[in-house]
């Protein structure tokens, strides 16, 4: 489990600097064929707030604040009602279950709807209409709603912060530390309530597996593979790679759905 977690979130955290697809939605899936999946999502967003405090002492001081403002915390709040919206469906009992090679696989709501919202994300990011889509910036409050709810609810917020962010006219480095803070707001935001609410109960479960320390050198995984993409891969997007990455992650939805993990 240390071995993959690692090797994946150094990866990951590289390849977020060229293959189109954010360090949560790359390592959630990991985390969850090790852990419930509501603690996949809460043990990932540790992963990417660490990640992206690291990020902030690297670029945050070049960050526009008034956009922070209108961003994050709009999509603060958000994030608090889509955790809400988490912790509600992984108290619902299995929609159905089923046999297969001599053992029982059950579908529940929260498998499904993770597994729906993995497939609809890298949809869009594989489609060319969503990567040249801009929005004003009077809409920037409403990127940070919609980021920060499936930011809360499955960690899926860094292919809508970037649409709303990307084309409102920042430099680069202003754009990067906007972003960056931004994230590490959100993230803050739905840890506090994963704490409060199926965290709290599963952390000793957690612990006993060894969640702990996972976490932990995930985090560390990740500042490497962050320092290392930063300093020698290029900022591009290659489709070869972007499509087989999306191939996998909608194999590993699809067994998320069918709750085979």
């Amino acid at each position: 489990m240390y071995v993959i977690i690692c090797i994946v979130a150094v990866v990951v955290a590289g390849l977020t600097f060229f293959s189109g697809f954010g360090l949560g939605t790359l390592l959630m899936p990991v985390f969850a064929l090790f852990f419930p999946v509501e603690i996949a999502i809460a043990a990932t967003a540790m992963v990417h707030l660490a990640n992206n405090i690291f990020k902030v002492l690297l670029v945050g001081r070049h960050a526009n604040l008034k956009i922070v403002l209108m961003f994050a915390i709009p999509g603060a709040v958000a994030a608090v009602l889509g955790a809400l919206l988490l912790n509600y469906f992984a108290t619902l009992s299995p929609l159905a279950s089923y046999m297969l090679w001599g053992k029982v696989f059950f579908i529940t709501p929260i498998k499904a709807i993770i597994a729906t919202l993995i497939i609809v994300f890298v949809i869009i990011e594989l489609i060319p209409f969503f990567k040249h889509l801009s929005f004003d910036l009077k809409l920037v409050p409403v990127g940070g709603i919609l980021s920060g709810f499936f930011g809360g609810l499955s960690g899926h917020q860094g292919a809508l912060r970037t649409a709303f962010l990307l084309r409102i006219g920042l430099e680069k480095k202003v754009l990067i530390g906007t972003m960056v803070i931004s994230a590490v707001v959100v993230d803050i935001s739905r840890l506090v309530i994963y704490g409060s609410t199926f965290f709290r109960k599963d952390f000793v479960v957690l612990q006993e597996q060894g969640g702990i320390g996972v976490v932990v050198a995930g985090s560390l995984s990740a500042f490497v593979g962050s320092f290392i993409g930063s300093r020698f891969l290029e900022k591009i997007t290659l489709d070869s790679l972007q499509i087989f990455i999306a191939m996998m992650m909608f194999l590993l939805a699809v067994a998320l759905g069918l709750g085979i993990l």
